[in-house]
């Protein structure tokens, strides 16, 4: 702002702007959140499933409690 010698009334709302837009309430915000939430939850799905064909589960009840697929189980 300031290399383009903006009038201080322009740069005095552009400072507004911070103290009215709420990050929580933007919706790429909120969508960043739940993807990240999504990421989080398969990434322990992963892990479990993991464990548990370690441990000789066989993969119906593996796909039973993780929700993965068949597919990403025999990946592991």
């Amino acid at each position: 702002m300031q290399l383009r010698n903006l009038e201080k009334t322009s740069i005095k709302n552009m400072a507004l702007t911070g103290k009215i837009f709420v990050e929580e309430k933007d919706i790429l915000y909120i969508r960043g959140e739940i993807n990240g939430e999504i990421k989080g939850e398969h990434k322990k799905a992963l892990e479990m499933g993991q464990e548990m064909k370690i441990n000789g589960e066989p993969i119906s009840k593996i796909v039973q409690y993780t929700k993965l697929s068949i597919q990403e189980i025999e990946a592991l």
